[in-house]
C-alpha cells in the first residue's frame, strides 16, 4: 500500500465551506485502490499551517503528498509547477497575518518544483473527464506558503516523500447565481482519485514529455 497523505483548507474570506477540504475528505473516505489515505485539514494561516503540515507528515509517515487549496476563477483543477519563497497576501489571512514580501523561509531557495509528476498527472485528471491544467503560479497567499513549505520540508527533512500542490475550483453553492467557474466537490475527488493513482505508480523523476506550456 502507497501511504498518501491529503491536506486541505478550512474555509477563508467569509466563506463557509473550503472545497479543497470538502475533496480531500471525499478522496480519504473512498481511496483508489492500493493507495491508504489520509486526510488533514489544514489552517488558513501562515506560519501555523506549516507547522501543522510538518506534524501530519511526522504522524503519518506518507509516500507521497498531496496538498490542495482553493482557486476561486479558476475552471478546473490545477496542478501547480512550482511554488515561490514569498509571502505577499492581498487579505488577511484567518489569524489577522497579512506578510508582504516576506519569504516563506529566510534563506531558502527561490522555488521549489513539485516533485509530481505534473503533466501526466493532469493527464490523468482529463482522462477521468474532469478539467485540469498546469499552472505555474500558486499565488503569493497561504496555498503558495503550503506549496513552498512543503517543497522545504521534503527537500530538507523528507526526502524520500514526494509531493505536491493542486488547487480546486469553487464548489457550486459558492457561487449560487452561476457567474463563476465551480466543480461539485465529489468531481473533484473523483478526478483526484486518478491523480493519486498516477503519481503512485509513476517512478519518481519521470513525466509525460508532453507541451502544457503557457505563452503568460
Amino acid at each position: 500500500m502507497t501511504r498518501v497523505l491529503i491536506t486541505g483548507f478550512a474555509p477563508f474570506g467569509g466563506e463557509r465551506v473550503n472545497p479543497s477540504w470538502q475533496a480531500a475528505s471525499l478522496v480519504a473516505a473512498e481511496p483508489p485502490a492500493g493507495l491508504d489515505v489520509t486526510a488533514f485539514e489544514l489552517p488558513c494561516a501562515f506560519g501555523t499551517s506549516l507547522d501543522a503540515l510538518r506534524d501530519a507528515v511526522l504522524a503519518h509517515a506518507p509516500d507521497l503528498v498531496l496538498c490542495l487549496g482553493q482557486a476561486g476563477g479558476r475552471p478546473g483543477v490545477t496542478v501547480e509547477r512550482v511554488a515561490v519563497n514569498v509571502d505577499d497576501a492581498r487579505i488577511p489571512d484567518n489569524a489577522g497575518r497579512q506578510p508582504v514580501d516576506e519569504p516563506v523561509v529566510p534563506g531558502g531557495p527561490a522555488a521549489h518544483f513539485s516533485t509530481l509528476p505534473v503533466k501526466a498527472c493532469v493527464a490523468a485528471l482529463r482522462e477521468a473527464g474532469v478539467p485540469a491544467a498546469v499552472s505555474n503560479t500558486a499565488g503569493t497567499f497561504v496555498c503558495n506558503h503550503v506549496a513552498y513549505g512543503l517543497g522545504h520540508l521534503l527537500a530538507t527533512e523528507f526526502p524520500h516523500v514526494r509531493g505536491g500542490f493542486a488547487h480546486v475550483p469553487w464548489a457550486p453553492e459558492q457561487v449560487p447565481d452561476g457567474t463563476a467557474p465551480c466543480l461539485p466537490p465529489a468531481t473533484v475527488a473523483h478526478g483526484l482519485r486518478a491523480l493519486l493513482a498516477t503519481a503512485a505508480r509513476t517512478p519518481a523523476g519521470h513525466d509525460l514529455n508532453v507541451t502544457e506550456g503557457a505563452t503568460h
